[in-house]
């Protein structure tokens, strides 16, 4: 009943147009449900995920399952998740994905799930990872371990943005430490991150990662630029 009260006069409203969910509505309305942008990857299959990768990191597969475009709907909702607070949208963005996953050759022997992790200064500006619940869900659905203490990130990118582009790059590379490989050592890890663009950041965190060579690596995003 309280919550029945409190929906009354601040109802809960869809992430991507902002319209009143219905009851049985969760993070986003149907419509905007229906109308989300899929990547249509098949998760057996290489695409275009795995793609971003060639030449520069070895990867045993990647994924990711929504299209990001400037002003699409998807922009809307990756901006409520990171600036708005609404944490819900990684789990329900990570039971999404994990379903789609499980099902999969090259995703289902995966052992720990590890998120692109934040400057501890960023993470106490935003107070949270906003990959973390779509990291957990994943990992559940895999009967993973999640893991966000394994990767940190050592340098801050408002460091990286003074650099030029090979000093950036640089610098990227020593921007992330593993605290214990020990840990890793024979593992199929699952890194996770909320958009694939250039892959610059995810490169960084395989190379670091691969420090450890017995080791496979794949990548889960919520969306990717085309």
């Amino acid at each position: 009943m309280f919550h029945d009260f409190i929906n009354l006069f601040y109802p809960k409203t869809c992430n991507c147009c902002e319209r009143p969910l219905l009851d049985h509505e969760k993070v986003i309305c149907t419509s905007c449900l229906h109308q989300l942008p899929l990547t249509n990857y098949l998760p057996n299959n290489e695409n275009q995920a795995d793609k971003v990768f060639y030449g520069r990191a070895q990867i045993n597969a990647a994924y990711a399952l929504l299209v990001f475009r400037k002003k699409n709907m998807v922009q809307a909702l990756l901006h409520s998740l990171k600036y708005k607070r609404q944490f819900e949208i990684s789990y329900f963005l990570g039971v999404w994905t994990g379903e789609i996953l499980k099902n999969s050759e090259r995703f289902n022997a995966v052992d720990m799930v590890i998120p692109v992790p934040l400057h501890k200064k960023r993470f106490k500006e935003r107070g949270y990872n906003q990959v973390e619940g779509f990291g957990k869900e994943i990992a559940k659905s895999l009967n993973a371990k999640y893991r966000d203490d394994l990767l940190l990130k050592i340098n801050s990118s408002k460091k990286q943005a003074l650099k030029n582009r090979i000093s950036r790059w640089n610098l990227m590379e020593q921007s992330f430490q593993v605290t214990d490989t020990s840990v890793i050592s024979g593992k199929h890890i699952l890194l996770v991150d909320d958009i694939l663009t250039t892959g610059a950041t995810l490169e960084a965190c395989i190379k670091c990662l691969r420090k450890e060579e017995k080791i496979k690596i794949s990548i889960a995003t919520m969306a990717i630029t085309i």
